[in-house]
């Protein structure tokens, strides 16, 4: 492979694109289609919008190239049902005519149905939830059923036939790094949410226990509140017996400072609520154990699917090309290549760019195009985060990166949270460009030249280190009260529209008091 840097004009509409690579192939069109196109006549189409069904059947009408409708079904997800499906809408069609089958991604819904016609060589497209429901709005304002849901989605791939992309299922190795990955991100969050829980329920008991607890919770504080989270019998411990029992648990790790935070705060609780019986420190405490030991299953849970996840990615990225970009660590590597799915699918950088929602949004009206929108977050929520964390190491490690954040920092006026959007962008394209090409990311400096870890650094250090001053000018402070409103063009004058009834400025009241 390769070991040339991934420039970061290499990553942009207009970059070269590597010949023979997956991004320039693009499928010919059939001789038989072409001659069609040139004589005039009309591509023969069939279109399916499936309205699915959770707990019902599936309601599915047929359109053809016209829009016209040819059936309308409703169908199961089983081998018959679908089949019989397909021979409806096949009916009166040349040979040769393929399905474009149209679906919303509702729930577990759509897979069954995506993978009976993708496997019978037919297209699917997944529309998102929002699109379809205001296209279907525009339809059929004061309307909402089945059929018109169903007929919606028909009429997406006649008018926005380009919008549309076909879905690829993963498969093979593929499809099972995916749902190792689904598994232990949503046990990762549910861990996440539990630790969230003890804190709390730790924060009533003994109000000043945010000061006892690690940084991380350790071990020490979980076993310390599973065996004593009731205040009164904390206390009742004393300081050498406790810091024993702290030594032991946390092998040696912690002891007299540990144990002595954790007594000052039973101390602090029991004399700030004294005798009062508003506060349940038995009930508490018995929440507060099973909360310990529901995150302890999840966490022995999520053990199990990370090593199946590495397995996973190791036979579908062996060369570790996701992991070459900086910030992308040990998680973030199975995460990014499971969303992204075949990097081919996507036409260029910005394509991906654009799927991962990190970048603006578009709002052009005449001869105005409004620039510093916000992002469009759409795509992947898990992928665009991964990738905005990942953008606050690789602006440390990587000059390129960390002149992009500098200037957006210093030149641009754009706060730490949107210039670290703005690096996470042009990661997602490099990790792109890495991918489509199969060449490890090599950090280099701004002129191209590869560099090491450490010079990285200090080249970092050098040039592109944000003052202290800048960033505290960038952040977000109103100290000096609400801002005045200003004034639009034409509203100052006494003849404007509504200047008659609007109320005037009241006065302010130290003037009035001068009076």
């Amino acid at each position: 492979m390769s070991s040339m840097p991934v420039e970061a004009h290499e990553c942009g509409p207009t970059g070269p694109l590597t010949p023979g690579t997956v991004a320039e192939r693009r499928p010919a069109p059939a001789a038989g289609n072409r001659a069609s196109r040139e004589e005039g006549e009309r591509v023969q189409r069939r279109i399916l919008g499936v309205d699915l069904g959770v707990a019902t059947d599936h309601t599915v009408v047929v359109l053809d190239e016209t829009g016209a409708q040819l059936a309308r079904r409703r169908a199961q997800p089983t081998r018959d049902s679908l089949e019989a499906l397909e021979a409806v809408a096949l009916a009166g069609a040349d040979k040769g005519v393929r399905l474009e089958v149209v679906m919303e991604a509702t729930g577990p819904a759509w897979l069954p149905v995506a993978v009976f016609f993708a496997e019978r060589g037919h297209r699917v497209h997944r529309v998102s939830t929002q699109r379809a429901a205001d296209l279907r709005r525009y339809f059929r304002r004061h309307h909402k059923t089945n059929r018109i849901d169903a007929t919606t989605l028909a009429r997406m791939a006649l008018i926005e036939a380009d919008a549309l992309r076909e879905v690829e299922l993963a498969r093979g190795e593929a499809a099972a790094l995916d749902r190792e990955v689904r598994v232990t991100e949503r046990l990762t969050e549910e861990i996440a949410t539990r630790k969230t829980r003890i804190r709390d329920l730790a924060r009533q008991l003994m109000p000043t226990s945010g000061r006892a607890f690690s940084k991380t919770m350790g071990r020490a504080d979980l076993e310390i509140l599973r065996a004593f989270g009731n205040p009164k019998v904390l206390a009742a411990q004393g300081l050498s017996a406790l810091t024993a029992w702290v030594e032991q648990i946390s092998q040696h790790m912690h002891g007299e400072a540990k144990a002595r935070a954790w007594l000052t705060a039973a101390e602090e609780a029991l004399d700030l609520y004294g005798d009062s019986d508003a506060v349940p420190f038995e009930a508490l405490a018995a929440d507060l154990a099973t909360e310990i030991a529901l995150l302890d299953a999840l966490e022995a849970a999520r053990a199990p699917h990370e090593r199946r996840r590495e397995a996973r990615y190791a036979a579908v990225d062996p060369a570790g090309l996701a992991r070459s970009l900086p910030g992308i660590a040990e998680k973030g590597g199975p995460l990014v290549v499971a969303v992204m799915g075949r990097p081919g699918r996507f036409a260029n950088a910005d394509r991906f760019a654009s799927f991962t929602g990190l970048v603006p949004k578009a709002s052009e009206t005449g001869e105005t195009d409004r620039k510093s929108q916000a992002m469009t977050k759409a795509g992947n929520r898990k992928l665009r985060r991964c990738l905005y964390r990942a953008a606050d190491t690789a602006r440390k490690e990587d000059p390129q990166l960390a002149r992009i954040y500098w200037v957006q920092m210093t030149e641009r006026g754009a706060t730490h949270t949107k210039a670290l959007a703005v690096v996470a962008a042009h990661l997602s394209r490099r990790l792109w460009r890495v991918l489509v090409d199969e060449r490890p990311y090599v950090v280099a400096d701004v002129d191209g030249r590869p560099v090491d870890k450490t010079e990285a650094k200090a080249i970092i250090a050098e040039r592109y280190t944000v003052s202290e001053e800048i960033r505290r000018r960038r952040r977000s402070r109103k100290n000096a009260g609400k801002a005045p409103q200003q004034v639009l063009e034409g509203h100052d004058r006494k003849c404007a529209r509504g200047a008659i009834t609007r109320r005037p400025s009241p006065t302010p009241i130290v003037a009035a008091a001068g009076r």
